[in-house]
């Protein structure tokens, strides 16, 4: 009989320690195998908003910011100050787009990006005269239940067509390029203002400053200067023309030695 029971003992020790092994080994694979991680790429994004963009400097500067802006929001009008800076102090060096991106919470955006716009179509130079005066006079119109009499008034300021630009705000035109813009905001997945771009790098709205927007901009000039001037690699010679028999250059120098420039 105690040699029934030491057996039973021996062979539930040996299932024991069979269980135990397994479960470790089930544990340890657990352990060290990573979850997968899904990256999601950024889309390609086809709405290139309106054409040609309200911008300012130079289409071909290696420096890009974009804005999308609501004439009526508070927190774009008071960034407005630090973006004019920007565009005086680097003027040709970068290429400034602002874009319409007026939101439902605010009554008179929409309005304000077409008076914008209709300025627009009697000169570049006009658009951006509203659109200084939308934003220097924020406070004034968006409390002013008779705001499309203060936009006329703005009309007549900057010296425009009234008649004309009346019938442009209310015309396909301009209302399909505001529309463009918010396209390709929505596109961008913008759902806020102020938006800011750098090379297509969102800004903080806190470094919304003159300082820090400087630092970022100039890193980025930096950055495509240095691209720029990388050197192009001579081309390697193949075994055969190592081989020739052409004769040597009348500079003295190798064949491939490097350029001096």
């Amino acid at each position: 009989m105690p040699l029934i029971v030491i057996g039973a003992v021996l062979v539930g020790c040996v299932l024991l320690f069979a269980w135990c092994s397994s479960s470790n080994k089930n544990t340890s694979k657990n352990t060290n195998t990573q979850p997968t991680v899904k990256i999601t790429p950024v889309p390609t994004v086809s709405q290139t908003g309106a054409t040609p963009p309200d911008s300012l400097g130079s289409p071909n500067a290696t420096v890009t910011l974009e804005e999308f802006a609501d004439f009526q929001c508070p927190s774009c009008g008071a960034t407005y100050n630090a973006t004019h800076q920007i565009q005086t102090i680097y003027g040709p060096r970068i290429n400034f787009i602002f874009r319409n991106f007026p939101l439902p919470m605010h009554d008179k955006g929409y309005d304000a990006a077409t008076a914008a716009e209709a300025a627009g179509m009697q000169g570049t130079d006009k658009f951006w005269a509203m659109h200084a005066l939308l934003y220097q006079n924020q406070k004034t119109w968006s409390v002013d239940p008779n705001y499309k009499q203060v936009f006329r008034g703005y009309a007549e300021k900057i010296g425009l067509n009234v008649d004309q630009w009346e019938n442009d705000m209310a015309g396909l035109p301009v209302r399909n390029r505001v529309q463009a813009d918010m396209d390709r905001g929505k596109a961008l997945n913008i759902n806020s203002t102020p938006t800011l771009l750098i090379n297509g790098k969102p800004v903080p709205y806190p470094d919304m400053n003159v300082p820090t927007m400087q630092r970022l901009i100039d890193d980025e000039l930096k950055a495509t200067q240095t691209q720029s001037s990388q050197p192009t690699p001579l081309p390697q010679s193949s075994p055969a023309a190592a081989t020739s028999s052409a004769p040597a250059n009348d500079s003295g120098a190798a064949p491939n030695a490097p350029v001096k420039k």
